[in-house]
């Protein structure tokens, strides 16, 4: 590549086998496919920066975690293994920054999300395989278009400003996840980001653990002390972990780490913990 992307560092035929999916024509049947098995088999988690101990977003790193072990990562790692992926495919793609939560409740975010745009026969698709509640498969980017992800529904909404926003029917109502902006972004966009979240004293990255995988019927998210359960149409399941638990749910949610480094995060979560 010669974008500065290096989207042919990422190993596609082992990245493909970790998801289960064959090669095959870069169709809508096949993006759909590789979204969902995306989300189902790399977790969202923030270990790295927690242990301070992140490689970087460069592909040649993260093939080396994703492909490589197993891992997962947060958005910025998502997003470019699933770009670097659809491009050695041969779809169209774009990335796009933006930021996390609603401005109307009073927070502004930095430009320190991102996702993925596919064109394909003359549709803009979101495709988002690195947020908390990922979705599980592309949402065609046209103002008010809902989508029904396995029960959960999704609405696209383009805002005044020019981007778009992605909301989720929650039990209280629509919640604004994102918005993405339609700005042009470079590989140093995507390194200034990581490099923010993932240092600032004050990034929540920093401070707390967040671990969430899609399963079959249901999602789960963990943080450090607590355990969130959600199924479609069901009311969410949230509850403090029992001692000894979490090391039980890093297993069963397979974030993959090595003793070493469960040992450390323990040690690093307790730190965390104590009043400062």
């Amino acid at each position: 590549m010669t974008d500065g992307w290096e989207s042919d560092r990422l190993d596609l035929d082992g990245y493909l086998a970790r998801l289960g999916v064959a090669r095959a024509a870069p169709d809508r049947a096949l993006l759909d496919t590789l979204h969902r098995a995306h989300v189902r088999t790399f977790p969202f988690d923030n270990v790295d920066v927690v242990l301070d101990q992140h490689p970087g977003v460069g592909l040649a790193a993260l093939d080396a975690k994703f492909v490589g072990r197993g891992r997962g990562g947060y958005c910025f790692e998502h997003a470019s293994v699933f770009a670097a992926a659809l491009e050695q495919l041969d779809y169209d793609v774009r990335r796009h920054l933006g930021r996390v939560g609603d401005p109307a409740a009073g927070t502004v975010q930095g430009r320190t999300h991102m996702t993925v745009e596919v064109r394909l026969d003359g549709e803009r698709l979101l495709c988002d395989p690195g947020f908390g509640m990922s979705l599980l498969h592309p949402v065609p980017l046209v103002d008010g278009t809902e989508s029904d992800q396995a029960g959960w529904p999704y609405r696209v909404v383009r805002d005044a400003a020019g981007g778009w926003g992605l909301w989720r029917l929650r039990e209280a109502g629509w919640e604004l996840a994102h918005t993405t902006d339609e700005l042009a972004v470079l590989p140093v966009d995507v390194v200034i980001g990581h490099h923010y979240t993932s240092t600032f004293p004050t990034s929540h990255f920093r401070n707390s653990l967040m671990v969430t995988r899609h399963e079959e019927g249901r999602h789960v998210a963990l943080t450090a002390s607590t355990l969130t359960v959600r199924r479609p149409g069901e009311p969410t399941e949230h509850r403090e972990l029992a001692d000894g638990e979490l090391v039980e749910w890093l297993d069963a949610l397979q974030v993959g780490l090595s003793p070493d480094e469960t040992e450390r995060l323990l040690a690093r979560l307790a730190e965390l913990a104590r009043p400062a």
